[in-house]
């Protein structure tokens, strides 16, 4: 029996949470088109007759610019030393700073570092060796395996040389058990995703949710949930021309929760102002940060 810890890391928005929710067959992970949407590490369990894989998708390594950016980054970086394989994700793009930095920080780890060289699908063939090459010359990487995680292609040949590499040991976690989330961080997360997939520029990265109310009966789970946000005009952004664009993310997100909980959900949300909460430490804790 192998057991083991494994960090997927990379750059925000190369696909490490949509690895994470395609190798589980389920969602684990909020997913969206913009940058720096995982802000936590988010355990996921995959199991095997042989092997346990205990993954964490981690929040994207950049440069931050405030003290939430800072909490993002740490966890990482903190994911990145308690693991026993490091799975390094990047795009089939030349080396830029981002990954030049990453590079830099694995070499302060000695652990098996596996190079995955995700959405494959968006480039020709010929172009993948070279990118090969080139990344061989800056570090000396276990293995280097493209994917699609999108389209799951050579997600099974990942899984495969991940567990070839994991240590000898008994599994650490129930076989029906798929995260070690609870259930009301995994609900603000589907909150934040759905404000995320309806509002552009800062307004995204400015928004914390916080569940204030949970009841639940055989039949319901009442929920109430504070959206924070850090102007008074991202707040009447939210909200909408007449409250409609927080019904549309209260009625996505009531959708996706009925889903995950398996149960009926009354969702009730309320957009307040928090000034600066991403560079006050007190609010950050408060906020689970």
């Amino acid at each position: 029996m192998k057991c083991g810890y494994v960090a997927i890391i990379g750059k925000p928005n190369v696909g490490k949470s949509t690895l994470l929710n395609t190798i589980l067959g389920e969602k684990v992970s909020i997913v969206t088109e913009k940058p720096q949407t995982t802000r936590n590490k988010i355990i996921g369990i995959k199991n095997f007759p042989d092997a346990q894989i205990i993954f964490i998708d981690t929040p994207g390594i950049h440069r931050p610019k405030h003290k939430l950016g800072q909490f993002m980054v740490k966890q990482s970086y903190e994911a990145m030393d308690i693991v026993d394989i490091i799975v390094f994700m990047v795009e089939p793009e030349p080396l830029k700073e981002a990954e030049l930095l990453i590079i830099e920080k694995l070499k302060k780890f000695n652990k098996p570092v596996i190079l995955v060289i995700n959405k494959i699908d968006t480039i020709a063939k010929q172009n993948l060796l070279p990118l090969i090459d080139i990344y061989k010359d800056w570090y000396p990487f276990k293995e280097i395996i493209p994917i699609s995680a999108l389209k799951s292609d050579g997600v099974q040949n990942l899984l495969e040389i991940i567990i070839s590499y994991l240590p000898e040991g008994q599994k650490l976690y129930p076989e029906d058990m798929l995260t070690d989330q609870m259930e009301r961080f995994m609900v603000s997360e589907f909150i934040r995703e759905k404000i995320m997939k309806y509002t552009m520029d800062e307004i995204p990265y400015s928004v914390a949710v916080q569940i204030e109310r949970w009841e639940e009966t055989k039949k319901l789970i009442k929920i109430s949930a504070n959206i924070y946000v850090e102007r008074e005009g991202q707040k009447i952004i939210i909200i909408g021309k007449k409250g409609e664009r927080l019904k549309k993310i209260a009625t996505e997100a009531r959708l996706e929760l009925e889903k995950f909980l398996g149960t009926k959900v009354f969702l009730e949300v309320w957009v307040k102002v928090r000034k600066k909460w991403r560079q006050k430490d007190m609010l950050l804790k408060a906020l689970g940060y």
